[in-house]
């Protein structure tokens, strides 16, 4: 059991037969009544985002959620396969469970998969990544004024922003928690 005071970003929690992440918190004392906490939860399973208040004594049972390093093996069209590296058994999961992860992983590469009571909810990938340009719009000298980004479209599929040097066949690093670029390898 956790107490609504003891609340941290990151905690899991188990209401109202779902499992909740607190997302955001903030402790309020205000002048006149009882002090209070309040808070943004996600449901792990949903994705759904609930905004609560709670009792600093309030009391909610620790939600125990297990991670797994996996390896991604392949989509078959509806489905994406992942491989645990100790039993090698596969587990497919569907498109809402890996949205926000595949476009920053490629065949391959690893990543941590959250459990919940045995049922995988949630993919993360690793906090940075390499992939390679393969599509960029080209970059004209002197086009500077507007702090010089460009769009391009990664391996994997995904487009973001990037700097006017960078070229088709470049390998970036980018910061897979903002999804933005960090730096060319």
């Amino acid at each position: 059991m956790i107490s609504a005071g003891d609340f941290r970003k990151g905690v899991t929690v188990e209401m109202d037969d779902s499992v909740y992440t607190i997302v955001d918190f903030q402790h309020v004392k205000p002048g006149k009544g009882a002090a209070f906490v309040r808070t943004k939860l996600k449901n792990v399973i949903t994705g759904g985002v609930l905004e609560k208040t709670f009792s600093p004594a309030d009391k909610l049972p620790r939600a125990h959620v297990e991670t797994k390093e996996m390896q991604y093996l392949y989509n078959d069209g509806e489905l994406y396969y992942f491989m645990d590296l100790e039993t090698y058994e596969q587990i497919p999961l569907n498109q809402s469970q890996v949205e926000d992860a595949i476009p920053y992983i490629k065949e391959n590469s690893n990543v941590t998969i959250k459990f919940f009571k045995g049922e995988a909810f949630s993919v993360d990938p690793p906090n940075f990544v390499e992939l390679e340009v393969v599509q960029a719009d080209p970059g004209f000298k002197g086009d500077t004024a507007t702090g010089g980004t460009k769009s391009c479209t990664l391996e994997t599929g995904a487009v973001l922003q990037v700097p006017l040097f960078v070229n088709v066949g470049d390998i970036i690093r980018i910061d897979t928690r903002t999804g933005e670029y960090m730096e060319r390898v």
